[in-house]
């Protein structure tokens, strides 16, 4: 119970439907951190205790703080720095939910003689009637799909998760709120990173490894010196402003390269790729991947998803695949991830490594110099 008006409203759901209900706040929140009283959009801090204490209170459940803190600063706050200083942006959300949301919660479960967890995402689970595969779909409400950053879900996990707000649209939920009388009912939306008090990623980043943050080149797709950054941490792919350039068109970064500190830039039709290197595959409604996978894939949270095929590739890692899309895409991001889709269901997804340009992959996800068109497919 993060203290908002979707996990409130899922506790209540459950009560209203006889379950036994246990309501459970993860401390992950730094020792150090700014006053979490003013932080009304963040997903998750001190102030969320006492919504979610008085709610738990209203609906007469049991009502425990679990304290993540170490387990959410090594996979959480350790890979978000980690990941901006080697020129990446991560998705911290993906991480959370991988790594703290899901299986160590299903073992504090055990423990409290529960068997299922249960969460206010807006997502849908179901089991494949011919597979016998537990398949995690999209949710009723397009404009609150969470289903990207639920793609590391494992099947022992979606056995023993629910999603009661799947077949909600967020507007009903609310009215659900006010009907159940919970105090949360007007409560603001969930936006900021939790960790990240004024949402400054850079400035974040920088305190926590100085080393990461030092000043270093702005150079172009042919590799010419253009000006100086204040560190590669500030930058992400697709950006366009704090480049402190003067330039007859508008410049967007292409790629960071952390091994030469530098940010690379051009215009936005350099941003345009069709391929991509991804790793850390997870699959969710297939058993395994066999060949090329025509399907839609997903390179943001929120964008539409476009055709493409996935296939094995085994040069890159065992985990890892080649995502290839009909048509291109913009700003394709290391880091981020990749989910691909058959209809509403989520076959699987993996994490950005590179973007391939005219036959060119680099590790870091730079472009190849000058590779501004790209052939059709």
């Amino acid at each position: 119970m993060s203290g908002g008006v979707d996990s409130s409203v899922t506790a209540a759901l459950l009560k209203h439907e006889g379950h036994d209900v246990i309501g459970v706040t993860l401390n992950v929140w730094p020792e150090a951190q700014a006053d979490e009283s003013t932080r009304t959009k963040a997903c998750c801090g001190l102030s969320a205790v006492d919504d979610a204490r008085r709610v738990a209170d209203l609906l007469g459940i049991p009502y425990y703080v679990l304290n993540f803190r170490d387990l959410f600063r090594e996979y959480v706050i350790a890979d978000f720095v980690r990941e901006y200083a080697r020129g990446r942006t991560p998705n911290p959300c993906v991480r959370c939910n991988q790594h703290v949301k899901f299986r160590p919660v299903l073992q504090r479960a055990d423990a409290l003689g529960a068997e299922y967890v249960a969460t206010g995402h807006y997502v849908r689970r179901d089991r494949d009637p011919v597979s016998g595969r537990y398949r995690l779909r999209k949710a009723r409400d397009a404009a609150k799909d969470q289903s990207y950053v639920l793609f590391p879900m494992r099947q022992d996990e979606l056995a023993r998760t629910l999603f009661p707000l799947g077949d909600y649209e967020k507007a009903a939920t609310r009215e659900l709120a006010a009907r159940f009388g919970l105090p949360v009912a007007g409560k603001a939306e969930s936006m900021e990173i939790c960790f990240v008090p004024d949402n400054k990623y850079g400035r974040y980043v920088t305190a926590a490894a100085p080393e990461a943050a030092q000043p270093g080149p702005i150079l172009d797709a042919q590799g010419r010196y253009l000006g100086e950054h204040p560190g590669i941490v500030h930058f992400t792919v697709g950006q366009r402003r704090g480049l402190g350039l003067a330039s007859q068109e508008p410049l967007y970064v292409l790629a960071i390269e952390p091994e030469r500190n530098a940010v690379i830039v051009g215009s936005d039709a350099d941003l345009l790729s069709r391929e991509l290197i991804a790793d850390g595959l997870n699959l969710v409604a297939l058993p395994e991947l066999r060949g090329r996978l025509t399907c839609r894939a997903r390179i943001r949270y929120r964008m539409q998803e476009a055709p493409a095929t996935v296939a094995p590739a085994p040069e890159h890692g065992p985990d890892a695949v080649r995502v290839r899309f009909a048509a291109p895409q913009r700003a394709i991001t290391p880091g981020q991830a990749v989910v691909f889709y058959d209809g509403d269901s989520v076959l699987g997804g993996a994490t950005i490594a590179s973007v391939v340009r005219d036959g060119d992959e680099r590790p870091d996800g730079a472009a190849a110099a000058g590779a501004a068109a790209l052939s059709p497919a």
